[in-house]
């Protein structure tokens, strides 16, 4: 406190102002007078030292909070139930120390975030990248047949496709997850919703002989983005394509009312096991029922782009009967 530069001059200008009074105490009124004038401005003077050294103290141990705050530490409360200027300054650098905490999470989370997509992608590109170094070094072969040849260049073009597709959606889920992709927010027609939806899904359909079959109210609309959503019911619809036997059922209805629009896609396929029905919205999950060629990622994409909506959708589901989904969008308040 002594070696601050600032309270030396001020305890040298008290000092000075004591001794004016001390001075012109004696030559105008008397000694005692004098002396009293001292003894007050020495009191004075200490009470001042006492009440500087306490704010010192103070002062010490919020720079050792934001030592410990610069050093990562962001679990301190420093607040009291004071008035002042530093509880002010204490509650300042409690809301300082907080707004530091939540972006040390996010940045957390986005690190996580970017491990996990890189491992997903590196683990998902491995075995069609293997398949293909094989089939590239048995092309080499001078005396392998036009026949295989032939399949093994197929057999690459569809990994190739694959991984496209693969890459894309990894891309895309990442764009969802880092929160870089505004939705629109515009009102869509639902018949021409599904109508796009399921155009390019009619040829497995067609191939499978299955029903299809949309019904709705002509007039439903709800806002939200519509290329996005149409990338969303297209994994939802191919996730019932896949899932229904030859000459199943699939079904897809709507409707609109004062809170929401909702969307239902049913099959009579294979459904799902209750205990596996938490997990098929999680990224890369492969139920039982799940095909080899399966990645896991379509209802996680769906689930993103919906919930990013503030929409919501829900699965009913029961083995060897069908599976539903419900998506609902709802009504913004205005």
């Amino acid at each position: 406190m002594l070696r601050n530069r600032e309270f030396q001059i001020f305890l040298l200008f008290l000092l000075f102002i004591s001794g004016i009074g001390c001075t012109l105490a004696t030559i105008f009124v008397s000694i005692v007078a004098a002396s009293l004038v001292l003894g007050v401005s020495l009191l004075l003077i200490i009470c001042m030292l006492l009440f500087t050294k306490w704010r010192y103290r103070e002062l010490e141990k919020l720079s050792g909070y934001l030592q410990r705050i610069a050093n990562g530490d962001f679990h301190l409360d420093v607040r009291d139930n004071y008035e002042g200027e530093l509880s002010l300054l204490k509650s300042n650098i409690y809301k300082v120390t907080k707004m530091l905490s939540e972006q040390g999470s996010v940045l957390q989370e986005d690190k996580e975030k970017l491990t996990n997509a890189i491992s997903d992608i590196s683990h998902q590109l491995k075995t069609p990248l293997t398949s293909m170094m094989v089939m590239a070094d048995l092309l080499r072969d001078e005396h392998l047949d036009d026949k295989k040849r032939g399949e093994f260049t197929r057999n690459i073009q569809l990994q190739l496709e694959r991984m496209e597709w693969l890459v894309s959606s990894l891309l895309k889920l990442s764009k969802i997850d880092a929160g870089t992709i505004f939705f629109k927010k515009e009102k869509i027609p639902v018949h021409a919703l599904i109508e796009r939806a399921v155009e390019p899904l009619l040829v497995p359909i067609d191939i499978k002989m299955q029903q299809l079959s949309i019904a709705g109210e002509e007039q439903a609309t709800f806002t939200g983005d519509f290329n996005w959503t149409v990338e969303a019911l297209i994994n939802i619809i191919k996730n019932c394509v896949e899932h229904t036997e030859e000459e199943g059922k699939i079904t897809i209805s709507f409707s609109e009312n004062a809170l929401y629009t909702e969307i239902t896609i049913s099959d009579n396929g294979k459904g799902i096991p209750k205990e596996e029905l938490p997990y098929i919205f999680k990224r890369f999950y492969k139920g039982r029922n799940a095909s080899d060629d399966t990645v896991g990622i379509g209802l996680a994409m769906a689930h993103s782009i919906i919930t990013g909506q503030q929409g919501d959708i829900e699965v009913k589901s029961e083995p060897n009967v069908g599976t539903t989904f419900q998506i609902k969008f709802y009504k913004r308040v205005i």
